[in-house]
């Protein structure tokens, strides 16, 4: 599979992922997304340069096990939310949720063999979003799994634990060398796959 399809599938499941958490966002009561014009699955509204094109692209030409990267955050208010304690864990839930909703419909394609896609591609299709969903679930500020861990916290220790988010980035990239991908989220991966294909 070339390098530049690679990225547009990888790029495909992450515009996927953060137009759930805005439309969750949107259906709890949150305008943001919709007028900062990020409710959509244009992918171009999403873009990031770094985080998009930049890194995916230097992963993959150096051989990375890995591929890592990011869209623009959609933002979302969280005080504009009906149940802004409650209502978080369902917007931080919402992008992991689509990603593997999407890759059990990959699997029932599969299976109906109704697909005129290669079913190579789309088995790298359904792993790509699996990784992608239980890569966010980690619960790191700024993944969507912290968001969830600060919906379920008081609101004290919340604020206490949101204070990580600025060495956030760091603690993953420590996290990721130290094996995290190989350790934990592959075999969650490979798992999950088993039960799909």
């Amino acid at each position: 599979m070339s390098m530049i399809f690679s990225i547009m599938l990888f790029f495909l499941a992450v515009v996927i992922h953060e137009f759930a958490h805005g439309w969750m966002a949107y259906k709890l009561g949150d305008p943001t997304a919709k007028h900062s014009g990020r409710l959509t699955l244009n992918p171009i509204a999403h873009i990031d340069p770094i985080g998009t094109v930049i890194l995916p692209l230097f992963l993959i030409m150096t051989g990375s096990p890995i591929l890592f990267g990011w869209a623009k955050p959609v933002p979302v208010n969280f005080r504009a939310l009906h149940n802004p304690k409650k209502d978080m864990i369902w917007v931080g839930l919402a992008g992991p949720g689509a990603n593997i909703i999407l890759a059990i419909i990959i699997s029932l394609i599969i299976k109906l063999k109704v697909a005129f896609i290669p079913f190579q591609i789309l088995e790298y299709f359904m792993a790509l979003n699996l990784v992608l969903a239980i890569f966010n679930l980690i619960p790191i500020p700024p993944l969507d799994g912290s968001r969830v861990v600060m919906g379920l916290l008081p609101t004290k220790l919340a604020y206490q634990y949101i204070q990580l988010e600025r060495f956030g980035f760091i603690i993953i990239v420590i996290m990721l060398y130290l094996g995290l991908f190989q350790i934990i989220i592959w075999p969650i991966v490979l798992t999950i796959l088993k039960l799909l294909i």
